[in-house]
């Protein structure tokens, strides 16, 4: 069976690294889109000549030249958009809809899958403003998909491990106290981790699956669908030392967000931490059949736990 080739859009940022890495693992013929509007971004260049060493082939394009979208476009089978929507207020997922049309224009596209890989926007139709523009825009890029009759495979990944887990799930925090911890409420709503590098798998994973097509792929993994109090109980366990607790009703959290004068993108962020840590948004619907969850499809995974993912910060 010939391997389709890929073209990933935002192949220099935190999780597009990994799924040009996890394409190339998996035999694939791998683009990444290379933009001209990064300037004189040193970092970000680096990145490309580093994806360039591992095997990638750098192709140019730009979100504002149609044509050079078209004509990368033309070099594969697959498309997967992995843009940063930390910027909120810019809309940047709005660019997609860009990618949507020379998708449409190209004609030999097998599927796409659009920036997505958090909370599934369909779930969220009464999330809180200003969280809820992430959702909405996705959920715009989805009818312009739809209305395209374009092929598509939605990832809802949940938890980035590195934000979640590092904090012990915790706004604003990356790195594990030793000391204490802020439970959110109770800190027994339900939430599901994954690590990166599991993400990219699974999504590279679906791209040739006739299981996955039109349909939303959920990483679920099942030892990974944990409390807050249950992470910290991980932690604890690994430092052999129980940390001080304290709690933050919600309306507490939803006071000082409003008072704090947090900029946009932090106030996006912490309504979606309310969502997950406070209404458990992750774990309260069941998958139907427009969805397939990852563990169950790839059982061979051997998906990292949050225990071995903690073990890191020690």
């Amino acid at each position: 069976m010939v391997k389709s080739k890929v073209l990933i859009v935002g192949g220099t940022g935190y999780l597009g690294k990994r799924l040009v890495k996890a394409s190339l693992a998996h035999g694939h013929v791998t683009y990444v889109l290379h933009r001209p509007e990064i300037g004189v971004d040193m970092e970000k260049l680096q990145i490309l000549l580093s994806l360039k060493d591992q095997g990638a082939h750098l192709v140019d394009g730009s979100f504002n030249d149609h044509q050079s979208l078209v004509n990368a476009l033309k070099l594969v089978d697959v498309v997967i958009c992995a843009i940063s929507g930390v910027h909120i207020r810019s809309h940047h997922i709005l660019q997609q809809l860009k990618l949507v049309e020379a998708i449409k224009e190209a004609g030999n596209i097998k599927r796409f899958l659009p920036s997505e890989f958090g909370t599934d926007p369909a779930q969220m139709g009464n999330a809180m403003e200003p969280g809820r523009v992430t959702f909405d825009d996705k959920m715009v890029v989805r009818k312009a998909i739809n209305d395209a009759g374009i092929p598509f495979t939605y990832v809802s990944a949940n938890c980035f491990a590195g934000y979640f887990l590092g904090g012990l799930c915790q706004p604003g925090k990356i790195i594990p106290s030793r000391d204490s911890v802020v439970l959110l409420g109770d800190g027994n709503q339900k939430a599901i981790y994954v690590d990166e590098d599991d993400i990219a798998t699974y999504t590279i994973k679906t791209i040739e699956d006739p299981r996955t097509l039109n349909k939303t792929l959920y990483l679920r993994p099942p030892e990974n669908i944990l409390s807050q109090r249950e992470v910290v109980g991980i932690w604890e366990k690994l430092i052999g030392k129980v940390l001080h607790k304290s709690t933050i009703s919600n309306e507490e959290f939803l006071t000082t967000m409003k008072e704090t004068g947090q900029n946009f993108a932090e106030q996006v962020g912490l309504t979606h931490y309310y969502h997950i840590c406070y209404e458990g948004c992750l774990t309260n619907f069941e998958i139907g059949k427009d969805g397939e969850e990852a563990s169950r499809l790839y059982p061979e995974v051997n998906y990292t736990r949050v225990d071995k993912y903690l073990k890191r910060y020690i």
